[in-house]
């Protein structure tokens, strides 16, 4: 860290503003630059929920594997990497600065810099005066600089997407891949693969740019080859999976004599699409999803597909309906995701042949979690989205940062083309 300019003893083991590990002598937290000089009371201990498996009582009894086996379970709730602190009704989160000496935002330009800096200078982008140093932290005030994952957009023919690293998160721990190729015959393919890191696992940043790149390579390689586009997603979603495996397999990171070497490895969730010989086919595995937005609005939106989470459980066990499950803190419990710890691999897939025009979003919860059903999500979507792909996931965006930005966001959005026909179902399941 570099703003240790003179020794300072303190308890503090984490930053209070994001929960980073802090060592002797910090002034400012590295991760987030939150100023130690001024730390709020320590709060009431609140506890931490056990990820192993749903507790046997009530409605988590549950939450099972079919053959009546516990279902394990993950947090991705919003609110930073770390453990899931589930606070009491009313308490206050356990990371929250003091209202006194509020954590500034790195993005966010404050004054104009008092001088004309030197040539090729690279100037803090919060105080706008102090030298940014090789490690990426201001010289002056101590501020940790925006990183290159903060804020991600691409655009690639007919499909784009937008990641954001969100207003609560210290770090976007989403990532994602679009791409085009060709079938065989010479028709076009379209690819998105949006990943969200479980943000209660070790390097979840790392493990979903890991996934989306495996996954995306994995569809480039086959629907070429003429694999059907359903097996092909099946098989990209394998890779995936054995891609964050093998990151909990690195020199330095498994421990040889450990029984548990692969707790808390790292996890993330998976969702995508690819639209290709008329088809639209999704697959999944965690709690990410897929929207089909038809074109015109007058035809109803629909969700493609279920989440691997403790909330749908409930929902589908008939214990509770989806208002309440999702209201419910044990919500974001996810019960499929990706990584050495994963319970078991269930790839989910499914195809469908629309036959009139729409829009495909495929999204993370940091957006679904402000637009959660399907004419919600319709309605957030501009309408010419179809048109201006880039500029629709832009707006999504926005409209989970002015919802309040709890988690991170991304978006994929692919327009889905078909010529004006007969009447029928909007997206109709093959």
């Amino acid at each position: 860290m570099k703003m240790s300019q003179k020794p300072q003893e303190t308890a503090l083991s984490k930053c209070p503003g994001c929960e980073e590990p802090l060592e002797p002598g910090d002034l400012f937290c590295g991760a987030c630059g939150y100023d130690l000089s001024a730390v709020p009371e320590p709060p009431q201990d609140n506890p931490t929920i056990a990820m192993a498996a749903p507790a046997e009582h009530g409605a988590t009894a549950a939450a099972r594997t079919p053959a009546g086996r516990p279902a394990a379970v993950r947090f991705d709730g919003p609110g930073g990497s770390g453990d899931f602190e589930l606070a009491a009704p009313g308490a206050a989160p356990a990371s929250t600065p003091s209202a006194e000496a509020p954590a500034p935002d790195p993005r966010t330009p404050a004054a104009e810099p008092p001088s004309t800096p030197q040539a090729g200078t690279r100037l803090c982008v919060a105080c706008r005066a102090g030298r940014v140093d090789t490690d990426g932290y201001c010289e002056r005030c101590g501020h940790a600089q925006p990183r290159e994952r903060d804020h991600m957009e691409q655009e690639l023919g007919s499909v784009a997407a937008v990641s954001d690293r969100g207003l609560r998160h210290h770090r976007n721990e989403d990532s994602f891949a679009v791409s085009t190729t060709a079938l065989p015959d010479g028709s076009p393919a379209v690819v998105a693969i949006v990943c969200d890191g479980v943000s209660s696992a070790s390097r979840p940043d790392e493990a979903s740019a890991a996934a989306a790149s495996a996954a995306n390579e994995a569809l480039l390689e086959s629907l070429p080859r003429g694999t059907h586009p359903q097996q092909a997603m099946h098989e990209a979603i394998v890779a995936a999976a054995e891609s964050v495996n093998s990151l909990a397999e690195e020199p330095g990171q498994a421990m040889e004599h450990a029984p548990h070497r692969h707790q808390n490895a790292p996890a993330c969730t998976l969702v995508g699409a690819v639209m290709a010989g008329g088809l639209l086919v999704v697959g999944w595995v965690g709690d990410s999803r897929v929207y089909w937005v038809p074109d015109d609005r007058t035809n109803p939106p629909a969700r493609l597909t279920e989440d691997d989470s403790w909330a749908a459980q409930m929902v589908a066990a008939g214990l509770m309906n989806e208002a309440e499950a999702y209201a419910d803190e044990r919500a974001h419990a996810i019960t499929g995701w990706l990584g050495a710890d994963a319970y078991e691999l269930e790839p989910h897939t499914a195809s469908f042949k629309p036959d009139r025009s729409g829009l495909v979003v495929v999204c993370t919860d940091g957006l679904w979690n402000y637009a959660e059903s399907a004419a919600e999500m319709a309605a957030a979507v501009p309408a010419d989205a179809q048109l201006r792909p880039l500029h629709g996931a832009r707006v999504l965006v926005g409209h989970a940062l002015d919802g309040g930005g709890h988690d991170n966001v991304t978006v994929a959005l692919l327009p889905f083309a078909v010529p004006p026909q007969g009447a029928g179902s909007a997206c109709g399941n093959t």
